[in-house]
Order: structure tokens, then C-alpha cells, then sequence
């Protein structure tokens, strides 16, 4: 055997794994940074969703966010179809006389292949101020043309908050 040869090879070889594992490295940092790209972008349709289109009963906002084939599905009411996107809660929360909020409590946000993400959370809803209600949630926001859409939306485990009267 020949040390002369091998010696290079092995050089040669060396550089070889630390060029792959150079670029691995960077590929990992850029999906990371893409990661937390979409995060924040979801995070952010999140509060314009509840707090400027649900909070403020910005119907018109709320019809830019949401598809056109929204389907809802909720542990109270079932799937609803909306027709023009009047999701049937949400017609019924314009219509209560207290003012009703939303306040998220936490959420995980998924990357889902090339469609969209996966925002999973639990949430408290309040009236003029008072817990009323919890729930958890899963949206399916579809990124179409560098916009996010909520496209599917699962409301589940409402529990309603018992009040505590000190007397």
C-alpha cells in the first residue's frame, strides 16, 4: 500500500465531508429562519383575526381572512358551510348585547408542506371584560400568492367558566 496516495485521499476525502456538512448546516438555518418567518406571520393573522376582526366586529375584515370555502367546524354547532362567509357564531356574537373578546392562551404553529400551517390553541373568550368561556382550537391557514387564508377552522372543548361570588 502506497501511504503516499492514501494520505491525499483521506485530505481529499476530509474537505469532502466538511464541504456536505457545512451546507447541511446552512440549509438547516435557513428552514429554521423560514420556520420562524411563518410563525410570526401567523401569529400576526392570529391577532387580526380576534383582535381587530373578532374583538372590534370588523366583519369586512374577518371576510378578507378567512377562504372562500371556509368550513367551520365547532363542538356547539357542527360543520357550517358559511354562505358569503357569514360563519353562523360569528353572526350570533355581532348580535349579543355585551361586548365579547378573545384572548389566546397559547398556540403551537406547524409547517404544512407546501400548503400552509397548522395553528393549534386554547382560548378564553370573555364578556364586557368577565371570563366567560374557554375552548381549544385548530386553524389550517393556506398560503396562496404570499397570503395567508384561514381555510379550515376546528373549535372544540368549550367549557364555560364558573363566576366565583364572594359574599
Amino acid at each position: 500500500m502506497n501511504t503516499s496516495k492514501t494520505i491525499p485521499m483521506i485530505n481529499v476525502l476530509g474537505l469532502f465531508i466538511l464541504f456536505l456538512n457545512r451546507e447541511a448546516i446552512a440549509h438547516k438555518t435557513e428552514e429554521c429562519t423560514k420556520t420562524e418567518s411563518m410563525k410570526t406571520d401567523i401569529l400576526q393573522m392570529d391577532q387580526l383575526l380576534y383582535d381587530v376582526a373578532f374583538n372590534e366586529c370588523d366583519a369586512a375584515l374577518f371576510k378578507k381572512i378567512i377562504a372562500e370555502d371556509v368550513e367551520f367546524y365547532d363542538d356547539r354547532f357542527g360543520l357550517n358551510k358559511p354562505e358569503g362567509k357569514q360563519i353562523k357564531s360569528l353572526v350570533e356574537k355581532f348580535d349579543t348585547t355585551g361586548k365579547l373578546t378573545r384572548e389566546l392562551i397559547s398556540c403551537t404553529i406547524d409547517k404544512l408542506g407546501d400548503f400552509g400551517a397548522v395553528q393549534t390553541g386554547e382560548h378564553t373568550f370573555f364578556i364586557n371584560g368577565v371570563p366567560e368561556s374557554t375552548g381549544k382550537f385548530v386553524h389550517l391557514w393556506e398560503r396562496k400568492d404570499n397570503n395567508w387564508k384561514l381555510k379550515r377552522i376546528v373549535s372544540y372543548e368549550h367549557r364555560v367558566i364558573k363566576s366565583i361570588i364572594q359574599i
